[in-house]
């Protein structure tokens, strides 16, 4: 994946978080690439009782080969610009994965 140099990812107890700037409600559900810092994410879910974020949460775990329990939301659950935590990965190790994607 281009630009993954621009995305922020910060090392936290526990983990590495991601920005995501999320885009619901879209026609498939994909990883479009990179937005300014965030990783744009395109679900087919709505944004409605949190359905578009578990849709997010899966799909960023799928992507990086990880159980979906690994993947939680940690901030901004109403807003489209979304930090999601990755369980015992180095923010190294998330960048160095999304790259190759």
């Amino acid at each position: 994946m281009k630009g993954v140099e621009k995305l922020s990812i910060r090392q936290q107890t526990g983990g590495a978080v991601l920005t995501v700037k999320a885009v619901p409600a879209s026609s498939r559900n994909r990883l479009a690439g990179v937005l300014g810092n965030a990783l744009k994410v395109c679900v087919s879910a709505t944004p409605e009782k949190g359905r578009a974020n578990a849709a997010i949460a899966q799909l960023l775990a799928e992507a990086l080969g990880v159980p979906s329990r690994t993947v939680m939301l940690v901030s901004r659950t109403a807003n489209p610009r979304k930090e999601f935590l990755v369980a015992g990965w180095s923010a190294r190790q998330l960048r160095d994965h999304l790259a190759g994607l």
